[in-house]
């Protein structure tokens, strides 16, 4: 208790649920055991091709060759990259920590330096910075776990690999700025362009277009597996039609083939196998490849608006009323869906959502048109998540701070659970906790909507008792 209390006692929002794990234990590993496979090979193999569908892309040997017009690689860079890298970031095959490559930069700059240029030179990304492992994990509450669904997987990338990654994921978003590689509706992958962001466009939109008396309904598309769904070839002819530099799409080319993966459970055979990945999960320039590749998606919508956050996708229509609203949205999704087919981008239809925004003049029946997609009818929630934020038809905003609020109840009453009295943790340490984990809960989205006067007293109320 005393070891653990010197951890929470410097805890801050990123490493509280450090401490929340060395306070409950590890929890435990269940066996993949599914009916089929009869030797580890096997299961390894059906694990393999339930995580990572498809076939690899074909890796050609090929003789390489410098760049004449790429730029050279600075020690600055460099020291950019390993800036953004986390020290407790997990390491890939080679168990190297992030520490490790800064500690080496600090005393010899020009260790990675002399590493890295001939890479970025010659456009190539290393088979031996490709590899990663793959850690098994099961999913809690499944009611077995005889099936690959039962499972997912979080790929480690190699930390040396991810250097390179940062620095290329610069350039790339220079160039994306410069050649017009994204829709201005596009966001997330470039600075200045969160999510908040997109709630603000969002929101100011709906709100222009109520003052104009129209009719408004969104409706909300996730993109179905849309990392893994990204063809290199397609993506890099994307980028050669854009007069992207040579060596930044011999580069991307080679990052997204030959890719290997080895599988890490209890008994597994630890074998690295070659996979189809798509965009590689954990890569610091996989959102950015992601966002260019779906950018064709965005394409002109006379009566509306379409707003996408990576894979999440806002379709917002306005008529003179909520029929011809519903029908606009059904036409729409019918040209996003064919704009998708070329490069095999599809939406999750399960994840589809539909919401009728009202003001306080609309006094009339509710409408209640429904939306039909791919066989599928969709009724208007009253209630709908979008990147974190919770709307409503009136776009009330307690909705919003009532749902972090009643969380963060919650974990108040687990933190309190530390210290009873007379003994466990000392009060300044729980204090301290729970400022770091309870305060980014009942902020979140504080920088776009304002909570009701109702609200706010609800909220200082409570943030009250914490600070006692």
């Amino acid at each position: 208790m005393r070891t653990l209390g010197l951890i929470l006692a410097t805890a801050t929002p990123q490493t509280v649920w450090t401490a929340k794990r060395f306070a409950v234990g590890p929890p435990p590993s269940r066996f993949p055991e599914l009916p089929d496979p009869t030797t580890p090979g096997q299961l390894n193999k059906a694990l393999l091709d339930h995580f990572f569908p498809g076939e690899p892309p074909v890796f050609r040997d090929t003789i390489l060759v410098p760049f004449a017009n790429c730029h050279e690689l600075g020690a600055e860079e460099i020291s950019r990259a390993l800036a953004c890298s986390s020290p407790s970031s997990a390491p890939g095959p080679n168990m190297t920590p992030n520490s490790v490559w800064k500690r080496v930069h600090r005393a010899a700059p020009h260790i990675i330096q002399n590493l890295l240029a001939p890479l970025v030179s010659y456009g190539s990304h290393s088979l031996t910075l490709k590899k990663a492992d793959g850690i098994v994990l099961d999913k809690p509450g499944k009611p077995s776990y005889d099936s690959p669904s039962s499972f997912r997987v979080i790929v480690l990338l190699q930390t040396f690999s991810k250097i390179l990654e940062r620095i290329m994921n610069s350039r790339l978003s220079c160039v994306a700025r410069a050649s017009r590689l994204l829709n201005p509706h596009q966001c997330r992958s470039l600075a200045g362009l969160s999510a908040s962001d997109a709630i603000t466009t969002f929101s100011h939109e709906v709100r222009t277009l109520q003052m104009a008396q129209s009719k408004v309904s969104p409706l909300f598309l996730d993109i179905k597996a849309g990392f893994d769904n990204v063809n290199p070839s397609t993506l890099c002819g994307m980028l050669q039609t854009k007069g992207v530099n040579r060596y930044l799409v011999s580069w991307t080319r080679s990052f997204l083939s030959g890719r290997t993966c080895r599988l890490r459970y209890q008994g597994s055979p630890r074998i690295f196998a070659p996979v189809s990945v798509g965009t590689p999960q954990g890569s610091p320039i996989s959102p950015l490849l992601f966002v260019i590749y779906v950018s064709r998606l965005h394409s002109e919508f006379p009566m509306g608006l379409t707003l996408s956050y990576v894979d999440h996708f806002g379709l917002t229509a306005f008529s003179t009323s909520y029929r011809r609203t519903i029908q606009l949205l059904q036409r729409h999704y019918a040209k996003l869906k064919a704009r998708g087919s070329r490069p095999g981008v599809s939406f999750s239809i399960p994840k589809t959502e539909l919401i009728r925004w009202r003001t306080n003049r609309d006094r009339g029946l509710i409408s209640r048109a429904l939306v039909h997609l791919d066989g599928s009818v969709f009724k208007p929630k009253d209630e709908v998540r979008w990147l974190g934020y919770w709307f409503t038809p009136s776009m009330a905003t307690t909705p919003h701070f009532t749902k972090p609020l009643a969380k963060a109840q919650a974990a108040f009453v687990a933190v309190k659970s530390l210290s009873p009295p007379g003994m466990g943790l000392p009060p300044f340490v729980c204090h301290r906790l729970a400022s770091s984990l309870l305060f980014p809960i009942i902020s979140y989205g504080a920088d776009v909507f304002t909570p009701t006067c109702h609200m706010l007293r609800k909220l200082a109320a409570f943030w009250h008792k914490v600070q006692r």
